[in-house]
């Protein structure tokens, strides 16, 4: 079979390409543009342009049998559009829409949609977890337009036919990572004392070759079609104990100060940082039970070994 992924650019889409390719199916890269490097000799390179265009994915899907849908406008850390919303709805929703109607018209059968954690919110509280039947409160406007994206597929699904399957991932660590993972790394390194000591929080992540080996089987088992998934490493942390095991893998030592986090909050706001300092300090889990008895799936990479492959010197971002 031939499996299109799209965001194959991307460390998730080069990452899945990499994994459904030692799976022996025919793995076809959607990137934007040409040139696009994915260190294997055996993926199908489709240059389709920009999803926030007229992307026209007809050759792309020609002869495929499930999209693996991982292309995204991700958080603008340097926004410049006028209108970040309808910015992210071009892309996250609309791009999204047309994919999965060609898809439908091409004879695909299946397309399972990277969306996130967040459509359910940005953290849980006391004792909460997140399910797959957890209601949905996205508070920033990217994980609105994923969700978005998710209501326009089901009904494409509904009236054509076309298997969807949902994965909602949190925090995706690996090379190349960005956000939040690249910035606790640059503290890590910079050998400064880190101010989250006194964080009591739990979150779940997951890393990325558990998200591209849970994905493949999305594409391919007959549960899948249909559901919304969630996935993790299976292993809650919080951000000190992170912080400890990134050290320990870069073999750098760190030294951890207790600061107040209601102190470390008000920093956030003075320094217009308050979602970034609130996805450090705050907890937010999931429940895989779902996942794991619907798919038979197992994190197959501890965090330890997942931060071990991810942080080599040369692979984590300087900036």
């Amino acid at each position: 079979m031939t499996m299109l992924v799209t965001g194959a650019g991307g460390m998730i889409g080069g990452t899945l390409c990499r994994e459904l390719s030692h799976r022996y199916y025919r793995v076809r890269a959607a990137v934007r543009r040409a040139g696009t490097d994915l260190r294997s000799n055996d993926i199908e390179i489709a240059c389709v342009g920009d999803m926030g265009g007229a992307c026209d994915w007809r050759a792309a899907l020609q002869g495929v049998s499930c999209v693996f849908h991982c292309a995204a406008r991700a958080h603008v850390l340097r926004e410049s559009e006028p209108d970040p919303l309808q910015a992210y709805r071009r892309v996250n929703v609309e791009g999204t829409r047309r994919l999965a109607e060609a898809a439908a018209e091409s004879g695909v059968r299946r397309m399972v949609f990277v969306s996130s954690i967040g459509v359910l919110g940005t953290a849980t509280k006391g004792e909460e977890i997140f399910s797959e039947g957890s209601p949905t409160r996205p508070e920033e406007e990217y994980a609105r337009t994923k969700l978005e994206a998710e209501h326009a597929l089901w009904e494409i699904s509904r009236r054509t036919g076309l298997e969807i399957v949902v994965v909602r991932p949190p925090l995706v660590y690996g090379r190349g990572a960005k956000g939040n993972f690249a910035r606790l790394v640059r503290l890590v390194r910079s050998g400064l004392p880190i101010p989250f000591g006194a964080v009591m929080n739990r979150r779940s992540l997951v890393g990325v070759d558990n998200l591209a080996d849970l994905l493949a089987i999305c594409g391919e088992h007959p549960r899948a079609a249909g559901g919304t998934f969630l996935v993790s490493d299976g292993e809650d942390l919080s951000t000190p104990e992170l912080i400890r095991r990134i050290a320990a893998v870069m073999r750098r030592s760190t030294r951890l100060v207790p600061v107040p986090p209601a102190l470390l909050r008000w920093g956030g706001r003075v320094f217009g940082r308050v979602a970034e300092v609130e996805r450090l300090l705050g907890s937010l889990r999931v429940d895989l039970r779902h996942t794991c008895q619907t798919l038979g799936w197992r994190p197959t990479v501890g965090v330890n070994e997942g931060l071990a492959r991810a942080l080599t010197e040369a692979e984590v971002p300087e900036r």
